[in-house]
């Protein structure tokens, strides 16, 4: 199902609750007295990476009127899970195979980002 190029209300409230919350939870993580160990450290960038990814994705879709609540939660869920099981190979290999998940996921974010600002500009 696509939705009409204004969006809908559904997807302006669930990529709005994805931002208010992933805030949040930056505010919360940064007083927490709570310390990620060096082990997972790439785990969690990864993981960060993909949520931004995804997030970013599904405000493009928006604005560009063709977002699709089963294409974000499943890309989020997918990269998600891609992106740790990659790094956790790179780890048994003893390879640095969180890289390629950093750079795919980081060039998709500059993308994304470009593209919001266009529109929005």
């Amino acid at each position: 199902m696509r939705l009409p190029a204004s969006g809908s209300r559904e997807a302006l409230w669930l990529v709005a609750a994805v931002i208010v919350f992933g805030i949040l939870g930056i505010v919360l993580g940064l007083n927490a007295p709570v310390q990620i160990p060096p082990g997972y450290s790439r785990y969690t960038a990864v993981m960060i990476l993909a949520a931004l990814d995804s997030v970013l994705g599904a405000v493009k879709a928006w604005l560009n009127g063709n977002f699709e609540n089963k294409v974000f939660i499943s890309g989020l869920l997918v990269n998600s899970l891609a992106a740790g099981a990659l790094t956790y190979l790179g780890d048994k290999l003893g390879v640095e195979l969180y890289f390629a998940a950093i750079v795919a996921f980081g060039v998709r974010i500059f993308d994304n980002l470009a593209v919001i600002r266009r529109h929005l500009l």
